[in-house]
Formats: structure tokens, C-alpha cells, sequence
């Protein structure tokens, strides 16, 4: 008989299935919201490049900071929620990373705006590792990966989705200040409901009692934390999907407009297809592997996530085939954003310490691959050309096709445990 498996999975006090689906429904939404507040810019880019003299660079600066502040942030504060409770990181980080975003649409140069998604980076970063591990204390094993990728998914649909669809259409009315404005309202609501609904895992109120023993409550070691083969190579897996779709989400529009001639309502419609292909594959692709397991999964979504990105690299200005092939290349990229920070982070983290674990991960991936890789495709694309940045997607896919075999499988219907 297979030994057992480590207790990851730490219920809350009277955990119910009414507990889980209204705190998973929250968590999904805030996740939603930081896609929404951190991709709005993609989409409103044209639009405020003549406004405030920026170019396709600076563009992709933008986004860079936020995701290099986002990884910093996500490391440094992954751990901080499993020692002080999920609730003190979730609700302040919510409440800030909404207001920032409102802030982005008060800003009068590319410095302050600059400056402006740093901090929600920050906010953010502090958000994503906390809501996971609140989601997956929150659910029930069996769903662990269901639950976790519903949860990431409304990050596509509704930063990428509903994102592009939205600021076109809201820019026939008003400003894209105003979009920014009007796009932080809803953090603050979910904030609210939040506060009202979450509760804390069992681990928090045993390591209270013990600091009121005074007895010493030790840290995990980087040892610890690594131990599991799958903490490293979900780091470097991390990085190549996101180098692979971060890349394409922030260009996109560009491309379109730019290379492929498309116009302003085509380029929404054609670049919300990564947001609802996106959402399809951050909640299938998890679900899926709860059946065949982490590593088929992860397998599958690198090699058919790159071989739709290149059938859509040789298609021209056709709206509809682009949005087709574009739709199924995110689908599966996006699936293994959701299924490597998901499921396979938290079954690779020591008891109690899911959190600190994720962060770990998300953060390296959001350093290199959400934010160092959008610095190198901007230079790229100053040097060769806005269609170079598909080829820098390509690669970083490809890549993940070669580190994936290696994971470790640790899928409960397929372990045994």
C-alpha cells in the first residue's frame, strides 16, 4: 500500500460544501478582478500611446514592472497570510490593488503611471498566493483542482476577455481614464464580502496558541520547501508559459493593428479570444488532470499550446481564423498557468505552508516570465519588429514541451493517496 501523502489539504472550522462554494465564488471573482485591473491597460494602449507620447515599449514596460513587482512581492509576502491569516492579506490587498487601478487613469506621464502599477503589483502579488491557498483550504480534495481552476480562470475571461470588449466598447463613450476609473469599482465591493465570508484554516489558530505559550514555532527551511521535485521545476515550467502568453497578451493588439491591419473593433474581438480561450483552459485543464493526472496534463498544454500558436503565425488578416486558432493556443498555455500554481503547487508544499510554496513559484515565474521576458520582447520588437514577439512566445513554449516530462505525478486519483 502507497504511503500517505502529506496533509495539504487544512480545512477551516466548519468547513461546509455552503462554506466552499461562497468562498470559492468570492475568491474566483477577486481573481477575476486582478486579471481585469491588470490587462485593461492592453487593449486601452493605443489609445494612450498619443496621449502621453509612450511607444510599444513603454507599453510593454508597463506591463513588465507590474509583473516583476507582482513576482517580488508574491515571494517576500507569499508566506506572510500562512503566519497572520488569510484574511489581514486578502482584504487590505484587494482594497489597494483596486484602487491603484483607479489611480492609473489619474496619471499625467509614463513615470507616475510607471510608478502607479508598480504599487499594484505589489498588491497583487500579496492577493494571488493567499486567494490559492484560500481556495484550496476551502475545497474539498477531490475538487482541489476544479475549485483552483475555476478560481485562475476568470483571470483570462475577465482581463482578456471581457477586457478587449470592454475598453473598445466603453472608449466610443467616454475617455480611457475613465475606463480605469470605472474598473476599480468592483475590488471594493468584493473586498466587503470577503471580509464577511472568509475564515481562517485550523494551522493559524494553532500557531496563535502556541505564541501565547511562548513556544518557538519554526520556519520552513529552503530545504523543506524544495524537497519536492516538482517546487523547482514548477518555477522554471512557470516561467516558460508565462513567456509564452504574457508575451502574446500584451502585444496582441498591437499586432493586429499594426501588422495585420485590422481595425480597432476587430483587433477587440480578435484579442478576446486569448481571454475566453484562456478561461476554457484555466478551468479545464486543471479539472482535467484530477482525472488523468498533473503531468499528462501539463504535457498536453506546452505541445498543442505552441502548435496552434504557430498555425496562427501564418494566418493573415483573417478576423475569424485568428480568433479560432488564437482561442485554442490560450486555451491550453493559459490552462497550465492555472494547473502549475494550482494543483501542482499545492500538493508540492510541506504541511501548512501551501501559501509560502505558491508564492515561491508565481513569484519566480512573474519575475522572469511576467515581467523580465516583456522588457526583452519590447527590445525585440524595437529592434525587429512587432511579429518578433510571436516568435519569443513560440520559444518560451516549446521550452516548457521539455521540462514537463519531468514533473512528478501527484494527482489523488492517480497516486493513490
Amino acid at each position: 500500500m502507497a504511503a500517505p501523502a502529506p496533509d495539504n489539504d487544512v480545512t477551516v472550522p466548519g468547513w461546509t460544501p455552503s462554506y466552499e462554494w461562497k468562498a470559492v465564488l468570492l475568491l474566483t471573482l477577486g481573481f477575476g478582478l486582478v486579471g481585469l485591473d491588470r490587462w485593461i491597460i492592453a487593449p486601452l494602449a493605443p489609445a494612450m500611446i498619443g496621449d502621453l507620447g509612450m511607444t510599444p515599449q513603454d507599453v510593454n514596460n508597463l506591463v513588465a514592472v507590474l509583473g516583476v513587482a507582482w513576482g517580488v512581492s508574491a515571494v517576500l509576502m507569499g508566506g506572510l497570510s500562512d503566519r497572520i491569516g488569510r484574511r489581514r492579506v486578502l482584504i487590505p490587498s484587494i482594497v489597494f490593488f483596486s484602487l491603484m487601478s483607479g489611480f492609473s487613469g489619474m496619471a499625467t506621464g509614463f513615470l507616475a503611471l510607471f510608478a502607479v502599477r508598480a504599487m499594484m503589483g505589489v498588491a497583487e502579488g500579496a492577493f494571488c498566493p493567499t486567494s490559492f491557498a484560500a481556495t484550496a483550504e476551502a475545497s474539498k480534495p477531490s475538487r482541489r483542482g476544479f475549485n483552483q481552476g475555476l478560481q485562475q480562470a476568470t483571470f483570462a475571461l475577465f482581463g482578456l476577455g471581457f477586457g478587449p470588449i470592454i475598453a473598445t466598447q466603453l472608449l466610443q463613450h467616454v475617455g480611457w481614464r475613465e475606463v480605469f476609473l470605472l474598473v476599480a469599482i468592483p475590488g471594493l465591493i468584493v473586498a466587503l464580502l470577503l471580509w464577511l465570508v472568509i475564515r481562517e484554516p485550523r494551522f493559524i489558530a494553532e500557531k496563535a496558541a502556541r505564541a501565547a505559550d511562548a513556544e518557538p514555532v519554526p520556519a520552513a527551511s529552503l530545504g523543506e520547501l524544495f524537497a519536492h521535485r516538482n517546487v523547482g521545476l514548477g518555477m522554471a515550467s512557470l516561467l516558460c508559459a508565462m513567456c509564452g502568453i504574457f508575451v502574446l497578451s500584451a502585444n496582441i493588439p498591437l499586432y493586429l493593428t499594426e501588422s495585420l491591419g485590422l481595425s480597432p473593433t476587430d483587433m477587440g474581438l480578435v484579442t478576446s479570444a486569448i481571454g475566453f480561450g484562456g478561461f476554457a483552459g484555466q478551468w479545464g485543464l486543471p479539472a482535467l488532470s484530477d482525472i488523468f493526472g498533473r503531468r499528462p496534463m501539463a504535457v498536453a498544454g506546452f505541445v498543442l499550446g505552441a502548435v496552434f500558436l504557430w498555425f496562427f503565425m501564418q494566418v493573415g488578416a483573417e478576423p475569424g481564423m485568428l480568433f479560432v486558432l488564437l482561442f485554442l493556443s490560450c486555451a491550453f498555455s493559459f490552462g497550465l498557468l492555472a494547473l502549475i500554481t494550482g494543483p501542482i503547487a499545492t500538493e508540492a508544499a510541506p504541511p501548512g505552508r501551501i501559501s509560502t510554496t505558491a508564492g515561491i513559484i508565481i513569484g519566480s515565474g512573474e519575475i522572469f516570465g511576467g515581467g523580465l521576458a516583456l522588457v526583452v520582447a519590447g527590445a525585440v520588437i524595437a529592434a525587429y519588429g512587432i511579429d518578433s514577439m510571436l516568435y519569443l512566445a513560440l520559444g518560451g513554449l516549446l521550452a516548457g514541451c521539455v521540462l514537463t516530462p519531468f514533473l512528478r505525478e501527484t494527482a489523488p486519483r492517480r497516486t493513490g493517496r
